[in-house]
């Protein structure tokens, strides 16, 4: 389910998450309707009148404990309801086993993105590194490790519904796989700084083939200049 108020879900989990979000809004918002009303009656009802005299109440038991038990049970329940998902999307040990790693670090003000090479692998020789931009595969899980060189700053990527800080000294894990191809913001949803406004990067979720293009052209080999070889040519010839 969509709604007007989000933009369109790009992962797997996007689309749980708003239909949790809007039935919270729902009993959050009846309850808000509710008490307004009541609030409007008894500001009738209770009006001052001439030739009426205040009363002194003491209060009502039943009414209290009935008033402190419904928004209990509520909020139980939206915790329990709530709870496979949120581990499912939070905990470290659900992450898919199939998750590609990503290295993400996050400093006043911009983010630098560690990719795994071609092993597939992190801490290897083939890794390679990008700012301001995140690079990814359409329908592959990632799994993200975050930490932060300065403050707080928070790692969040509206289309993907995903949200976490990141904190120095701390390796926070995060994982998301994207569901739609396309250009996607990612933005520090944490005021970190004077600069804060600008810490942001783009989200490119590709194609398997666009991906192996645009891995290969940061991976390539360097190659000597063309001056450079027949300068060396000529001076082996001589």
């Amino acid at each position: 389910m969509q709604h007007w108020w989000f933009p369109t879900s790009a992962s797997s989990y996007g689309a749980e998450l708003d239909n949790l979000f809007v039935l919270i809004l729902y009993i959050t918002g009846a309850v808000f309707v509710i008490v307004e009303v009541g609030l409007l009656v008894f500001l009738v009802k209770y009006r001052k009148r001439e030739g009426r005299k205040a009363e002194y109440i003491e209060g009502n038991t039943t009414a209290e404990i009935v008033w402190t038990t419904i928004p209990a049970v509520v909020c139980v329940f939206l915790g329990l309801f709530s709870q496979p998902l949120w581990s499912r999307i939070k905990d470290p040990a659900r992450i898919p086993a199939d998750a590609i790693p990503l290295e993400v670090t996050a400093k006043q003000f911009e983010w630098h993105f560690g990719y795994p090479g071609p092993d597939g692998q992190q801490g290897t020789a083939d890794d390679y590194g990008k700012r301001n931009e995140l690079h990814v595969v359409v329908n592959q899980n990632y799994r993200v490790r975050l930490q932060a060189e300065d403050v707080i700053h928070s790692f969040f990527i509206p289309v993907f519904r995903l949200k976490q800080d990141a904190v120095p000294g701390m390796q926070i894990m995060a994982w998301f796989r994207p569901t739609r191809t396309g250009q996607f913001e990612l933005a520090c949803a944490e005021l970190c700084g004077l600069g804060h406004y600008r810490m942001r990067a783009r989200v490119f979720v590709h194609t398997p083939e666009e991906f192996a293009a645009w891995q290969a052209s940061q991976i390539a080999p360097t190659t000597p200049a063309a001056s450079d070889t027949t300068a060396s040519s000529g001076r082996t010839a001589r």
